[in-house]
């Protein structure tokens, strides 16, 4: 007898085979949904739902299905159903023929099912007769109410099928219209209740036959897939189902999956999530798609890197560019077509696409975007929006697209419609731009790129100019990107990375590589601008006014560094390139009067106040150039004037208050400060004067208060512990004073205030040797230390040979 040939694969599962081996990645994933099954379903850790959420186009279906795979490897009967199945009768009546092809009949729901079919396919006949037989149309009020009902029924998910195949002219037309459908027409008391609660009928059945198979099986695993469009019809049933004593008792070894893109409904779902396993995914990491490409047999680096930018990682635009890597068109129209499959009226998709431009959006910025006064406007569009799965940060006026879908949509539009892509980008320009100027109102103009508000909205007027025009618009955002530096160098890496994102959506090399480079010098030098503005030095085209102020802008950042002799170099450059630069005279007057040499501070401020003769700024400087030289009373009348010129900078203020606490003027001094601090609630250097200034005045409680407030702004610093110890000194709480000048000197060991300070503390204590040790040590770190000489000499007379 001849041996028996093998059994020939059928078309569907050869090309079922190709796919699994075409699946890659995901490994956490599938080894997370297998470990459930190694685990007994008493296991706390044992999951009985599997929720996967994610965008369009991660890869969700092919997940699913090699966990349908997986189950299956452990013995597992499976079902999937997807959207075709949108009703309960519908799911119940996939779940069983799967289950049919698989040995295990689920034969008494099969029969109610085809009872239930009949008795639909009786209604409908019923209506068509009733209306073939009616003469005239139906009354106005009659349609209405056919069609209320309608809408009634099909909000019901198991008469779906019924309700829309049926025309509610008809049903109004019928004698005792829906009532004779669902009631008074059927034949039999079981027909009659099935068609009117056939939820409550058919899942006690369904449950029964669950229970019977999985008396037999390993495990039983119910996988519903696109879950985001069924769920409106089927979640509150399976919610339902996993309730006890609702429909009767599920079995132990059921496993359930839901893929779809959003989160599960929290009402319903909140106090069954010790049952829910939660598996949200992204897109492919770097790793995952080299692996796909490479499958697919891309393997060159220069294209694997192209695809690797183009896709974002998600998985759709992978595949798509791997069959074809330079198909970049193809690739954005898949994945957007994927991301808008659910919306099928023209206007709302190319509103869609229009607001994937900004950044982030609000409901004014989705009316730039998509003017709503024009033939294309959409009513309720930023609603609308916020019902699309890909859109994050609903309603916080921040709203923003996945950057996965964003990509793509950007991508598809500039390529498209180049004059409709630069209109828009403008558009939105001059939207933040008028954010951005009524932003400044009340802000220093010193400091506009260190107020948070006023500076985002620059960002995004630069990225949108970038975005409009890479070439033309990059000399502004480079030189506003110095202006930044120079105030708020921390944020330099927002600015970079606006080049960055510019120059990928813009598709611009230019501002991509500018971007890039700009981007890793600041985060390799941390909050340090000073790489950022040497390559702006090196590889600009700057004019010699914009090559002066990154300079100082450097200088500045060289100076507080500690770095004195680069940052007096910079700020020297600065001058040989542009002698009119007030900013690099007023700069070196500084650094020169932190090193003791005022006068040459005083010529440079003497040249910054003939070029810049009302900058205010200037002016304060001198006012503290004096204070620091002993010149009290001059300093007093610069700083007044400094104050006339600029009454909101709060500095000149402090700097008068201290002069005036010198002078004895202390009351006028705490004056100064509150009015400093009231300007700038952050002045650290302001609290800590002050604190002084109330304990002379005999208020220890708010000079700690100060103190607190200071530490709190900026911890560690060692004048603030020094100045706290001064507090419990005039208190009388030596111990505690000489403790707090511990701590300022363990933060810096050469504090010389300290150590004398200190001595003072040391002496009312009673311990001469250490006050006198602490004396010494002061005038070893400064030897034109006077009032510690003159300490030093009375307490040793005091304390003899």
């Amino acid at each position: 007898m001849p041996p028996s040939s093998p059994r020939r694969l059928s078309l569907q599962q050869i090309v079922e085979g190709r796919r699994r081996a075409a699946f890659v990645g995901r490994t956490a994933e599938l080894d997370l949904f297998r470990r459930n099954f190694a685990r007994p379903p008493e296991d706390p850790r044992h999951r009985f739902v599997f929720h996967v959420r994610g965008n369009a186009g991660v890869g969700k279906t092919s997940l699913v299905r090699e966990w349908r795979e997986a189950a299956r490897e452990f013995g597992a009967v499976t079902a999937w159903v997807d959207e075709g199945a949108d009703s309960v009768p519908d799911v119940l009546a996939a779940v069983a023929a799967q289950f049919t092809e698989q040995g295990c009949p689920l034969k008494a729901l099969d029969r109610l099912l085809a009872t239930y079919r009949r008795a639909l396919h009786d209604a409908a006949g019923r209506l068509s007769a009733d209306s073939e037989a009616a003469t005239g149309g139906p009354s106005p009020g009659a349609l209405a109410a056919a069609q209320a009902g309608l809408i009634a029924a099909g909000a019901i998910p198991v008469v779906g099928a019924l309700a829309g195949g049926i025309d509610p002219a008809v049903v109004a037309r019928g004698a005792g219209g829906l009532r004779a459908v669902f009631g008074g027409r059927a034949r039999q008391q079981e027909e009659a209740r099935l068609l009117a609660e056939p939820v409550g009928v058919l899942t006690p059945v369904f449950v029964a036959e669950l229970d019977r198979v999985a008396d037999t099986v390993p495990w039983v695993a119910l996988f519903l897939d696109t879950y985001e469009r069924t769920a409106p019809q089927l979640d509150r049933w399976l919610a339902d189902l996993l309730t006890p004593g609702r429909y009767g008792e599920l079995p132990a070894n059921l496993v359930l999956t839901l893929a779809g893109q959003r989160r599960l409904d929290p009402v319903r779902w909140g106090d069954r999530g010790r049952l829910v396993a939660d598996v949200p995914l992204g897109p492919f990491t770097e790793e995952e798609s080299r692996q796909l490409l490479t499958e697919r047999g891309v393997v060159a680096e220069p294209a694997v890197r192209e695809v690797l930018r183009l896709s974002g990682g998600l998985p759709v635009l992978v595949s798509t560019l791997a069959a074809n890597p330079g198909a970049a068109g193809e690739a954005n129209a898949t994945a957007v077509e994927r991301f808008l499959a659910g919306e099928s009226d023209p206007v709302r998709r190319a509103a869609a696409l229009a607001c994937a431009l900004p950044r982030r959006f609000d409901e004014d910025l989705v009316a730039v975007a998509v003017p709503q006064d024009g033939p294309h406007a959409v009513p309720g569009l930023y609603d609308w929006l916020h019902e699309l799965p890909f859109v994050a940060e609903p309603y916080t006026g921040r709203s923003r697209y996945h950057a996965v879908v964003r990509a793509p949509m950007l991508r598809l539009q500039r390529t498209g419609s180049p004059q409709r892509w630069t209109g828009t980008h403008d558009r939105l320009a001059d939207a933040f731009a008028a954010r951005r100027d009524a932003a400044a109102h009340g802000v220093d103009p010193e400091r506009l790129w260190a107020d948070e508000p006023w500076r985002r909205a620059a960002l995004d007027v630069l990225y949108h100019r970038l975005c409009a025009r890479p070439r033309a618009a990059l000399p502004d955002a480079l030189r506003a990107g110095i202006a930044l530096c120079g105030q708020q160098p921390s944020a330099a890496r927002h600015w970079a990375r606006t080049l960055v994102e510019a120059g990928e959506d813009a598709d611009s090399a230019v501002l991509r590589d500018w971007g890039r480079d700009l981007l890793a010098a600041v985060t390799d030098h941390g909050p340090r601008p000073t790489a950022a503005l040497g390559l702006l030095l090196t590889r600009a085209e700057l004019t010699d006014r914009d090559r002066a102020a990154a300079l100082v802008a450097r200088a500045w950042d060289r100076f507080r560094a500690r770095e004195t002799d680069a940052a007096l170099s910079d700020h020297g450059r600065a001058i040989a390139v542009d002698p009119s630069s007030e900013r690099a005279h007023h700069g070196r007057a500084v650094i020169l009067r932190s090193l003791g040499r005022h006068e040459e501070a005083l010529a440079d401020l003497d040249r910054a106040e003939e070029i810049a003769p009302a900058w205010a700024w200037v002016v304060r400087e001198r006012g503290e150039t004096y204070r620091r030289m002993g010149r009290l009373e001059e300093a007093l009348a610069v700083l007044d004037r400094a104050h006339a010129l600029d009454p909101s900078d709060a500095v000149p203020l402090g700097s008068r208050g201290l002069v005036r606490h010198v002078l004895g003027r202390s009351e006028e001094a705490l004056d100064d400060f509150d009015r400093a601090i009231a300007l700038w609630p952050e002045y650290t250097w302001a609290l800590v004067r002050r604190s002084r200034v109330r304990t002379v005045l005999g208020d220890p409680v708010g000079a700690l208060a100060d103190l607190d407030r200071a530490e709190e702004l900026s911890p560690g610093l060692a004048g603030t512990e020094g100045e706290r110890g001064e507090v419990y000194r005039a208190m009388g709480r030596y111990e505690e004073a000489v403790a707090c000048y511990g701590r300022a000197l363990a933060l810096d060991p050469c504090y010389a205030w300290a150590h004398g300070s200190r001595a003072l503390a040391q002496e009312a204590l009673g311990r001469i040797p250490e006050a006198l040790a602490d004396l010494d040590r002061a005038l070893e770190l400064d030897p034109g230390y006077r009032w510690a000489r003159a300490q030093r000499e009375r307490l040793g007379a005091v304390a003899g040979p």
